[in-house]
């Protein structure tokens, strides 16, 4: 995810939208006498005003923003008109604290705006505001403009139009259909009071004081109370972001399945982190759906079980080594093996050149014979210096956890951080040539990425191989809500490429071994559905293990009202086919406000 940092860009003018390369042009102020707001903000998600001055715009004073770099306030015409497409509210950005208070009573001159948030690279859509504000009080104590109620009704179904290709496929320049597009129906109402009532938590409340929502309760639902996202072409469009005017400190501390019941009031405003926003000035009251933690069932002494787990930049300084060691022991039951994501070098994010992780890794097998666990083994590989992407000096790399007494490895020296390991064979079958070692790491692929780790591990006689992944994140994709519809998934070539050379080593291992056991996991970063996965896959090489769950289970991950996959278990043909086997994805994390990693872990169990 993108860093939460708040810096306000400073206010720009826009005369046109250009292309993806040239989103706003700036001009000089121009003149325009006796608008009203639906005037301002138009038909369009650029005000026809943008760059230019205006004067005495009327408006009822519906919320203030008294903090952070954005302060200011949200004003709405009482008399609006009978458009749907045109807006009532806008926000006048003060970037000081407003001295107008809730119902008064005002007209505002300033100069319109189209404020990017995060801004144009981000190719986020832009906020109509009224910037540089003089502003005259007319009345105190009026009533606030009575909200427009958002619900499964009001919002349409199909998400968003495709963006102009003329305009590098910005939607900016074109009509709102608000009854048609669940996007232009939130631009509609963009600053507006608006009101959702009841509404289903579908991300829980994160550390910046946020969480998600749906106004649509059936769309896509789960068992759990969330909103699964399984496909680029069938957004989930209730999904509405809730924020807060009052102190944060009163705001709740929501799980998924949980509900805010009653009314929940507020500007509907956009912002980088989400898109369309209502900032609560009255929160519903949270009513607990319950949510309990998963837990998997054991595996058979006939049965093999292997997990993944990102444990999120885990260093030795961190304080949930115990909590990661329960939820190891007891909802993932001790997985004979145990793909670790994200474990950080000796001293975390101090950036001196140490690479080593084996007080970190020490530290958590120690916590998980506490916890009643078995005393694993590991086996790993040190990164090159601040090589391998992840938080700065952190060092993050996979690790394999192991009970030596269900499971051997076999270790053949010669794996380090720069020799690609290759497959041979042995007796007949399938071997590498160096165990652990990492696939074809100078391949431009994993350019401050990553490179995969692969082991050979031996249980009830038979040769497992595994390889541990963290493939690239989606860090600099264009959001859902972005002006250029489809969004840019710009982070998907990296991911390909990584894709396409892991394949290729899985595709050597087959050819010496027709029926090896390949396990290829891990936090890939990308959807059951993505391309990323179809080129894993191949052509029957491997296949997404979790797509053996119903849809509506087939989540790892909660980003933004969505609960989604980015962890996934591929298995081989041998596996899939004529061992049997069973997946789990546990869900300890990700729908939980104290969760101590973002991911789900999953458990993979079969018979070799």
């Amino acid at each position: 995810m993108p860093s939460r940092s708040s810096a306000r860009l400073a206010a720009l003018t826009v005369a046109a939208v250009c292309s993806a390369a040239s989103s706003v042009v700036l001009t000089s102020p121009a003149h325009a006498d006796t608008v009203r707001i639906h005037d301002i903000q138009g038909t369009t998600r650029i005000s026809p005003y943008a760059g230019q001055k205006v004067t005495d715009v009327p408006g009822i004073v519906t919320g203030t923003r008294t903090y952070g770099s954005s302060r200011g306030f949200w004003i709405q015409d009482a008399t609006p008109d009978d458009n749907p497409a045109t807006s009532e509210g806008v926000f006048v950005f003060t970037s000081s604290t407003p001295k107008v208070a809730v119902g008064d009573s005002v007209t505002v001159t300033g100069t319109v705006s189209e404020y990017v948030p995060g801004g144009a690279s981000t190719g986020n859509q832009s906020l109509t505001e009224i910037t540089k504000p003089a502003i005259t009080a007319l009345s105190t104590g009026n009533a606030v403009p009575a909200p427009t109620v958002i619900d499964a009704k009001s919002v349409p179904d199909e998400y968003t139009p495709e963006g102009d290709t003329a305009a590098g496929g910005s939607v900016n320049g074109l009509a709102l259909a608000p009854s048609t597009y669940a996007l232009d129906y939130y631009e509609s109402l963009e600053g507006m009071n608006v009101q959702v009532a009841d509404a289903r938590v579908v991300t829980a409340t994160d550390p910046y004081t946020e969480l998600w929502v749906t106004v649509k309760p059936h769309e896509h639902r789960n068992r759990r109370g969330g909103t699964v996202y399984g496909s680029y072409d069938a957004q989930n469009t209730g999904r509405l972001q809730i924020q807060t005017l009052g102190s944060t400190a009163d705001f709740p501390t929501a799980n998924v399945g949980d509900t805010l019941e009653g009314p929940t009031t507020g500007p509907l405003d956009f912002n980088q982190y989400g898109g369309y926003t209502l900032v609560a000035s009255e929160l519903g009251t949270l009513k607990s759906g319950g949510l309990e933690r998963e837990t998997t069932r054991k595996q058979s002494g006939r049965e093999l079980a292997v997990a993944t787990y990102n444990v999120e930049n885990l260093d030795p300084s961190d304080a949930t080594f115990e909590e990661h060691a329960s939820a190891i022991v007891n909802n993932l039951q001790s997985p004979d093996i145990v793909s670790l994501e994200e474990i950080q070098d000796n001293n975390g994010a101090t950036d001196d050149g140490t690479v080593a992780a084996d007080v970190t890794v020490n530290k958590l097998i120690d916590a998980i014979v506490a916890a009643g666990g078995p005393k694993y083994d590991w086996r790993s590989i040190d990164p090159v210096n601040d090589r391998d992407g992840g938080e700065p000096g952190g060092n993050i790399r996979q690790v394999f956890l192991f009970n030596p007494e269900q499971v051997s490895f076999t270790d053949r020296a010669g794996g380090d951080s720069t020799t690609a390991v290759g497959v041979t064979k042995v007796h007949g079958k399938a071997a590498l040539t160096v165990s652990p070692g990492r696939i074809d790491p100078a391949n431009t692929a994993w350019t401050t990425s990553r490179k995969p780790l692969v082991g050979e591990f031996v249980f009830r006689g038979k040769a497992v191989f595994v390889i541990a992944n963290h493939f690239a994140s989606k860090g600099g994709d264009q959001g859902l809500t972005a002006q250029y519809q489809p969004p840019v998934r710009s982070s998907e070539t990296q991911r390909h490429a990584q894709a396409t050379a892991e394949h290729a080593f899985v595709e050597d291992l087959l050819k010496v071994q027709k029926n090896a056991d390949v396990i290829a996991l891990g936090d890939l970063n990308d959807f059951e559905f993505s391309d990323t996965t179809r080129i894993l896959e191949g052509d029957g090489e491997l296949w997404s293990a979790i797509k053996s769950l119903p849809k509506s289970e087939r989540y790892t991950y909660d980003y933004q009202g969505n609960s989604q996959v980015l962890d996934q278990i591929l298995i081989s043909p041998a596996i899939r086919r004529d061992c049997g086997f069973e997946y789990d994805s546990v869900h300890i994390n990700s729908e939980f406000n104290d969760q101590v990693s973002d991911h789900d872990p999953q458990v993979l169990r079969f018979r070799p």
